[in-house]
């Protein structure tokens, strides 16, 4: 229980990998807020449901705004968040099993609007919070709590998955490195348009991946988690495609387009257009 909301059980298994994406977010914040010279309440959070949801809850030092929302719904809260008030810097936080289950269907709408916001995904590869069931992310033949006889789908590709639906920043990371972290989220949020920081956050209870993701050269494990090459063209499509056939987890900045306005920009073009044609017929008028 925190001493913010005593009524509530908000807390975190030890060793989770989300207290690291905790700090990169509140690192990424505070950055911002002196770029740009605003208050922590220029920014607002918003979850879903699961684990990654608490992070509105969780969040230490200055405080900005935070909304629950409920499973899957996200970005529809975000995107009325953002619209209502275009200054804010709307950051939305989910788990894999929120954002690519019920809430996959809200990824590709606001893709194609380029909605100016930047969504933060923890993947670890189970629903953590009901108890380690399989996820979107969960690995074909996974034994869960759900899957007794191991899973049967394939697992998503959710780098693939963005590229694919037209997100315009992706980038992928680790959450043991919160500094790194920090960097990606920071740009995201800088980015005109929708971004997404899809993060690899280890669930020490329920799939726990530290070991594969760092590798073990005691245990003869290779590292699945791996840095982007320092000269990856990220506004080139298909060199963004060939990152992310690599496998494995890359980290980094894996696509940026810079050419695409973002909604709220095209949306105050169109008002502005339209609030002159609006003029003119009514000056119109008085001309006959």
């Amino acid at each position: 229980m925190s001493e913010k909301n005593p009524e509530y059980d908000f807390l975190w298994c030890p060793g989770c990998g989300d207290f690291g994406v905790r700090r990169a977010m509140e690192f990424a914040m505070e950055e911002l807020n002196i770029k740009t010279e605003r208050p922590m309440t220029s920014n607002v959070v918003v979850a879903g449901i699961g684990c990654s949801g608490n992070t509105v809850h969780l969040l230490e030092g200055e405080q900005p705004y935070g909304f629950h929302g409920i499973h899957g719904r996200s970005l529809p809260v975000a995107m009325g968040i953002k619209m209502s008030n275009p200054e804010l810097n709307v950051v939305t936080v989910a788990g894999d099993g929120d954002f690519l289950s019920i809430g996959m269907e809200h990824i590709a709408p606001q893709a194609a609007r380029n909605l100016n916001i930047c969504a933060v995904i923890m993947d670890n590869g189970v629903y953590g919070l009901t108890k380690g069931q399989a996820s979107p992310t969960t690995t074909h033949d996974t034994v869960t709590s759900s899957t007794p006889f191991g899973k049967i789908e394939n697992p998503v590709n959710p780098l693939e998955l963005y590229l694919t639906l037209g997100v315009t920043y992706i980038a992928s990371g680790y959450s043991s490195k919160p500094k790194d972290l920090a960097n990606l989220i920071l740009r995201g949020m800088e980015h005109p348009g929708f971004s997404i920081v899809h993060v690899a956050s280890p669930c020490t209870t329920y799939n726990d991946t530290y070991t594969q993701l760092k590798g073990s050269a005691k245990l003869n494990i290779a590292p699945t988690a791996w840095t982007i090459p320092a000269n990856h063209d990220a506004s080139d499509r298909k060199a963004a495609r060939a990152i992310i056939e690599e496998g494995g987890v890359p980290v980094g900045v894996v696509y940026e387009d810079n050419s695409r306005p973002s909604f709220d920009a095209q949306f105050e073009t169109i008002r502005a257009n339209n609030k002159q044609k609006s003029n003119d017929a009514q000056l119109a008028v008085f001309d006959l």
